[in-house]
């Protein structure tokens, strides 16, 4: 692991860093300290929080919560702040480390548009002996790294998202025509294609699928769906994401059935589940989610309980999902 600072004098952040780290916390009050840091460390311009709040996020790494340690990663690379990068990295790099999280750390690299980690990114997309996880998140992570420093991210006219995120890749560019979802779904679904052009389409689809009431969302949504049929794990599991992010109660279905399917990936039935967490308020999803808080697989259930928690929040009608330390007022992520 790479070295950390010492816990940070700030009391903001050394609060959150003591609940994120412990072992004791139940592990939703983890997921909301985890999400206030991310704040902190996502502040442009920074503040002499920020590298403190990296380098916090960055102690939790040696949990042995796989679930916990892959959102860490996420929300490194959220930050779009260099101080993530030798953590992520190392993170990628431990051969040893659960495949989930060292997919999400090259996912992080990519979405800090780091160059300097091409070589390596490079070397694991090729390498034959790394889980498919890996090599197929280091092909998106290349592609996505050269298209932002090339002439593309220049050129290209992108329609504004409703999200802040930084996606593993852009959506596919505007046209002049209006956008075609069945050629987006054609080009979603087409495994002949670079996984970078068809993440490209996804994002495009999710696009069109928000705000809900768009004439298109629906059909966008369900085509959206369709891609939990894709033989990549990963690419399902991006699906799921996606449904988390639009929370749209036409990917119900959808959702519910990738999750209630014990014979998927872990990795797309833990983003299922917390897709259904951001919908839920929607009637019946906690009821759904409650049946798998006894699953056979920890990363399921450590999901259900997160998304749980998620659900009690969109329905509690709080301002923002994170903890409110040293009685202070909210953190807003």
């Amino acid at each position: 692991m790479v070295a950390t600072d010492s816990p940070a004098q700030d009391p903001q952040v050394s609060t959150l860093r003591t609940i994120l780290t412990s072992e004791s916390e139940p592990l939703a009050r983890r997921f909301r300290a985890l999400f206030s840091l991310k704040y902190l460390a996502s502040l442009k311009p920074a503040s002499e929080q920020t590298v403190p709040a990296i380098e916090a996020i960055a102690a939790a790494f040696v949990s042995p919560s796989a679930l916990l340690k892959h959102e860490l990663a996420y929300c490194l690379g959220q930050s779009r702040n260099d101080a993530a990068v030798a953590h992520l990295r190392h993170v990628l790099e431990d051969k040893e480390e659960d495949a989930m999280c060292r997919h999400e750390a090259a996912e992080a690299l990519a979405a800090l548009g780091n160059k300097d980690s091409l070589d390596l990114l490079k070397e694991l997309r090729d390498d034959k002996q790394e889980p498919d996880v890996v090599r197929e998140t280091c092909e998106i992570a290349v592609d996505r790294i050269e298209w932002e420093h090339g002439l593309g991210s220049k050129q290209e006219q992108l329609k504004q998202s409703d999200f802040a995120s930084i996606d593993p890749a852009p959506p596919l560019p505007q046209s002049t025509q209006k956008p075609s979802i069945p050629e987006l779904e054609k080009t979603l679904l087409d495994t002949s294609l670079p996984l970078f052009q068809r993440y490209r389409a996804m994002f495009a689809l999710r696009d069109l699928s928000s705000p809900p009431d768009l004439p298109t969302a629906v059909p966008a949504v369900q085509s959206l769906a369709r891609g939990f049929g894709d033989p990549s794990a990963l690419f399902r599991h991006e699906i799921a994401f996606v449904f988390g992010q639009l929370s749209h109660p036409a990917s119900i279905p959808s959702l519910v059935s990738t999750l209630s399917d014990t014979k998927e990936a872990s990795m797309v039935r833990h983003e299922a589940a917390e897709a259904l967490g951001s919908l839920g308020d929607e009637e019946g999803v906690e009821d759904v989610l409650r049946k798998f808080l006894d699953d056979p697989v920890q990363v399921v259930r450590e999901s259900v309980i997160v998304a749980l928690d998620m659900a009690e929040f969109e329905k509690s009608g709080q301002a923002e999902y994170a903890i409110v330390p040293n009685g202070g007022n909210p953190i807003e992520v």
